[in-house]
């Protein structure tokens, strides 16, 4: 039902209002109707009342809504046009904007990577609803037939996981499709015997005792990454403000990263805190030697540097330095996570509790800890055995 009534606005001009009722429940819809000038009063009836019964018309034929149901209708329509759009376009506009928020640089650009290189190629341009399990599973025999490695295949179908589980989550989809795509396995000739991924005493040792041949950047910087199990970012990051020659100690409050989009940059630490941790005095002493010595040549804040430069040395030279190094001395498989690996055996294996290890390496978890806690040679696997007797004689009552 619809009813009319004269009102005048703020600077005097008449108009009409037409109000129309929907019924119980339901707002009023309303329109404003303005008499043209030097009408007579029966041509506003007669126009009055024609405009009434076509509002009231398109009110009840649904061409008029609230604005409070236009904006419903809207969002619904952006909702719509969300779950049509391709696996590209959502990847770009919604996955990567807000993975870049809670990820670290070299995570990002790993991620985009992987979406460049693989997913977008393969999925890109189908829309989100239209995509299948099957399409996904074609994709990640695919990368296998071609001989790819398990960990790219695997890393490939994390990212998937992730992407489709937040499409799911807004509405973009109505299932997870990764529910129904099973995980990449390796391939027959991938199931090799893993290498071991810490070194005993007696092999530190002897690349304690190679590293007398090396120069005395080098020297430090490798006895350093042995004895503390830092990352190799955060060796490259390493100021000398933040070296206690007193207290031999060391702070790390940064970690010296690269991509290829961003080159070298700082970065916070991994685990987003800042720690002190001891350093044998014999390094700290390398490290005095080596101050002096880069004194000689360059003034820098950093403490291991570019030749000839104050710049820092790039993240990626330790990995370099040591592959040459695992050549020369044929030390097979030398590389600074190795060391992270060693120094979190040996110490936990000679007794260290797991909880100051993980702090020491700045691990987040513990748990972290424990899974890079994977060497353990006969003597120790031995005393573990006589320590499990021993407990059990002790609980002998006979």
């Amino acid at each position: 039902m619809a009813s009319t009534r004269k009102l005048t606005t703020k600077d005097g001009q008449v108009f009409y209002e037409i109000r129309v009722s929907r019924g119980r429940g339901k707002s009023y819809l309303t329109t404003r109707w303005y008499p043209p000038k030097g009408w007579s009063k029966k041509a506003i009836e007669r126009a009055l009342a024609k405009e009434t019964a076509d509002f009231e018309r398109r009110c009840h034929e649904g061409e008029v809504v609230s604005r409070s149901e236009q904006k419903e209708s809207d969002l619904q329509q952006k909702r719509e046009a969300a779950k049509i759009q391709t696996l590209k376009k959502f990847g770009e506009e919604v996955f990567m904007p807000a993975k870049t928020v809670t990820m670290s640089e070299n995570g990002r650009c790993a991620y985009q990577g992987s979406l460049n290189h693989w997913i977008y190629p393969a999925l890109g341009d189908l829309k989100m609803p239209d995509i299948t399990p099957a399409n996904i599973s074609a994709l990640l025999l695919s990368m296998q037939s071609q001989g790819k490695a398990h960990a790219t295949c695997v890393k490939v179908y994390t990212i998937l996981h992730s992407l489709f589980k937040m499409a799911y989550m807004s509405d973009v989809v109505s299932v997870n499709l990764m529910d129904k795509v099973e995980r990449p396995k390796p391939r027959k000739d991938e199931l090799k015997e893993k290498d071991v991924e810490a070194y005993t005493t007696e092999e530190v040792q002897r690349i304690l005792a190679a590293l007398e041949n090396e120069p005395l950047k080098w020297r430090a910087l490798m006895r350093l990454l042995i004895d503390t199990g830092i990352r190799r970012g955060e060796c490259c990051g390493l100021q000398w403000k933040d070296v206690d020659f007193k207290e031999n100690t060391i702070t790390i409050a940064g970690n010296l990263c690269y991509t290829p989009q961003k080159g070298v940059y700082m970065d916070t630490p991994k685990s987003g805190k800042v720690r002190t941790i001891d350093v044998d005095p014999d390094v700290i002493e390398l490290l005095r030697q080596l101050r002096l010595e880069q004194a000689g040549h360059v003034i820098s804040t950093y403490v291991f540097i570019q030749k000839d430069s104050a710049e820092p040395m790039h993240p990626q030279s330790p990995a370099r330095y040591m592959q040459n190094f695992s050549e020369r001395y044929n030390v097979p498989g030398l590389h600074p996570h190795k060391l992270r690996h060693t120094f979190a055996s040996i110490a936990i294996t000679n007794g260290a509790d797991v909880a100051s290890v993980s702090e020491k390496l700045g691990h987040s978890d513990k748990a972290v800890t424990l899974r890079m806690y994977t060497h353990a040679d006969q003597e120790s696997m031995k005393r573990a055995s006589q320590i499990f007797r021993e407990a059990l004689k002790k609980a002998d009552p006979a």
